[in-house]
C-alpha cells in the first residue's frame, strides 16, 4: 500500500503533468501562412503589393517595415502563385522595383486596375514580380550590398541580377497573367 505522503506526491505530480499537457494544447497556434516582407537594411522602408484579386488587378499599401522587422503583406494561405511588390527606402531614397507597372499613390491606398493611372489621378509605379512557385508560404527579405539593393527569397538565396524575382520582362505595361489558378 501507499503511504500518504507519497500518495500525496504523486497526486501532485499527475496535477502538474496534466496541468503542462493541458496548457501545451491550450497554447499551441496552428502553422500560419503569410506573405511576409523582412526590412533587413538599417532604414525604415515603406513597401507596396499587387496581385491578380477576384475582380482583377489590384495593388495596396503602404506598409512600413523598421530595421529588422518583418510585415505580413497577405494573410493566409497565399491563393495565387504571382505577387508583385514595390519597396522604397524612406530615409536614403532608393527602391526595390521592377518594369511591371501598377497604380500606387502617396496615402494609404487600395486601387483596382493597373491600366491609366496617371489620367486616374495616381502614380505609375514599377514592381518586380515574386513567382512563389505555388507554395502557401513566402517571406521576402529587402538586403543591402555592395551593389545595391537586393531582394532575397525565403530559401536564402537571391537568383542573379539586380531583380532577381523579375521574370515578366518582355511586358511592361501589365503585369503577368496567374493562368496557372
Amino acid at each position: 500500500m501507499i503511504s500518504g505522503s507519497h500518495l500525496q506526491t504523486f497526486r501532485l505530480g499527475m496535477t502538474l503533468i496534466g496541468t503542462m499537457l493541458g496548457s501545451l494544447a491550450f497554447f499551441a497556434t496552428p502553422a500560419r501562412a503569410d506573405l511576409r516582407v523582412c526590412n533587413e537594411t538599417t532604414n525604415l522602408v515603406s513597401v507596396a503589393m499587387g496581385y491578380r484579386a477576384d475582380r482583377g488587378w489590384m495593388s495596396e499599401g503602404w506598409w512600413q517595415a523598421a530595421p529588422g522587422d518583418c510585415r505580413v503583406l497577405y494573410q493566409g494561405d497565399l491563393q495565387r502563385r504571382f505577387y508583385y511588390i514595390y519597396a522604397a527606402d524612406d530615409q536614403a531614397g532608393g527602391a526595390w522595383d521592377g518594369s511591371v507597372f501598377m497604380c500606387t499613390r502617396d496615402e494609404t491606398f487600395t486601387i483596382f486596375g493597373v491600366e491609366d493611372c496617371l489620367a486616374r489621378g495616381y502614380e505609375r509605379t514599377g514592381f518586380f514580380e515574386i513567382d512563389t512557385q505555388n507554395r502557401t508560404d513566402w517571406t521576402l527579405q529587402l538586403t543591402e550590398n555592395a551593389d545595391g539593393p537586393a531582394v532575397v527569397g525565403p530559401d536564402g538565396t537571391a537568383a542573379p541580377g539586380s531583380q532577381p524575382f523579375l521574370v515578366n520582362p518582355g511586358d511592361a505595361d501589365a503585369p503577368q497573367d496567374d493562368i496557372s489558378n
